[in-house]
């Protein structure tokens, strides 16, 4: 993960006083990885740049409310995916996506040293939006699994589950591939 609790934390209230150096630094730490994850559950990136944006705009206009400054992390994942969902809705209603393209995946991250990004990524893209998205938030975005279940508004056992099942899946799709991990 990008940032730590305590630092986050205290950047959120300086952010609360009105100091706006204290958000361009919480943007400098955590748009890089809140734009993987929305990237790796919409597929495309010019798409990923506006959810993101939409997601700090709602990020400003709730920073003021936030009772809990160190658990940012989670409020700020929490927030972007409500936007993904709220896109995916509109997407799928409308007609205007092909399911191919919003199960599009793309990682920056292995989930371990043997298997290339390039592997994760087609591995990932074969994996149902559940699956996938647990793998992101916990192995790539590095959510520890109280954060997880807070962004995925579930219980840590539900997390641990979700976890057993997509690593078995990914490995499944990734030997299939031909990729073994």
């Amino acid at each position: 993960m990008s940032g730590d609790g305590r630092r986050d934390g205290l950047l959120v209230v300086r952010c609360q006083l009105g100091e706006r150096e204290a958000f361009r630094e919480l943007v400098r730490v955590w748009h890089a990885p809140l734009w993987r994850y929305v990237r790796g559950m919409v597929g495309s990136p010019h798409l990923a740049d506006d959810l993101a944006q939409e997601a700090w705009v709602a990020v400003v206009r709730g920073l003021p409310r936030l009772r809990q400054p160190e658990r940012f992390a989670p409020w700020l994942f929490t927030i972007a995916r409500r936007a993904v969902a709220e896109h995916l809705r509109q997407a799928y209603k409308a007609a205007e996506t092909p399911v191919e393209e919003a199960g599009a995946v793309a990682a920056d991250d292995s989930l371990d040293d043997v298997l290339t990004a390039m592997q994760v990524e087609a591995g990932l893209g074969g994996l149902p939006p559940l699956e996938r998205e647990v793998l992101i938030l916990f192995h790539l975005q590095d959510l520890p699994l109280a954060a997880c279940a807070e962004v995925l508004g579930v219980p840590p056992g539900t997390v641990k589950s979700r976890l057993h099942r997509a690593r078995r899946m990914l490995r499944s799709v990734l030997a299939e591939r031909g990729d073994e991990a």
